[in-house]
């Protein structure tokens, strides 16, 4: 079983596509972080495991769903329709296989699915990131798959945007096997709270900003040497 979470803030316009592209063996986990529009109602009628995290931040969801985990197997995904849980496998089964300890999904966008202004700024972060690991990233999406136990030992510690920056950069300070594959990116149900607004991406910058100095003054000190299974 792969344990699948699913951030939700007001996503139920999204949710039964979303949940009905789940594959067999795989379990979804909404968090609710706050969600007004029944969100969390409908999500459990359609069969989904739903727990509440009250502290606002994509960051709060996402480790509340990881702490919620009990499958040896983790895959994180948006809740809004961009991003199609039927690609999962794809990202689980280099982890399964033992060739990748996180894999990420490399957002490939379809027409009207990604605002100008949060295309040039995940291209310059994805810039950044390469010239302070030397990973051959691309993109910093929210799909990704790793092992439970691993990605807990990382010890995240951002609740907000600065979430899958710091997994990604505790990641490869820790040597782990990081592996970029492709996936579909469609336009979103409803409106996002982040990149569909200048002051959205200017929060999740401000996040990454400090989430990039923090591996900047670690890498300098050294990596550390913590790959899976290797204690």
């Amino acid at each position: 079983m792969v344990d699948v979470v699913l951030p939700c803030l007001n996503e139920r316009g999204a949710l039964p596509w979303v949940l009905s592209r789940l594959p067999e063996g795989y379990r979804a986990i909404v968090v609710d972080n706050g969600s007004t529009d029944g969100s969390a109602e409908l999500a459990a009628s359609l069969g989904a495991l739903v727990i509440y995290e009250g502290r606002r931040g994509f960051g709060a969801a996402a480790h509340a769903g990881l702490l919620a985990a009990t499958a040896e197997l983790v895959a994180f995904c948006d809740c809004d329709g961009s991003l199609d849980p039927a690609q999962l496998p794809g990202l689980v089964s280099p982890v399964v296989s033992g060739t990748a300890d996180l894999v990420l999904g490399s957002r490939q966008p379809q027409r009207g699915s990604w605002p100008l202004h949060a295309r040039i700024a995940n291209i310059v972060l994805a810039w950044r990131l390469r010239r302070l690991t030397g990973e051959r990233v691309t993109d910093l999406g929210p799909m990704r798959a790793a092992r439970r136990v691993e990605l807990l030992s990382l010890g995240l510690d951002d609740r907000r945007s600065g979430y899958p920056l710091e997994m990604f950069l505790k990641a490869s300070l820790r040597q782990w096997r990081i592996v970029e594959l492709p996936v579909p990116y469609a336009p979103r149900t409803g409106k996002s709270k982040v990149t569909g607004t200048v002051r959205g991406t200017v929060t999740a910058v401000r996040d990454m900003s400090a989430q990039l100095k923090a591996a900047a003054a670690a890498a300098s000190s050294g990596p550390v040497r913590n790959t899976p299974g290797s204690e």
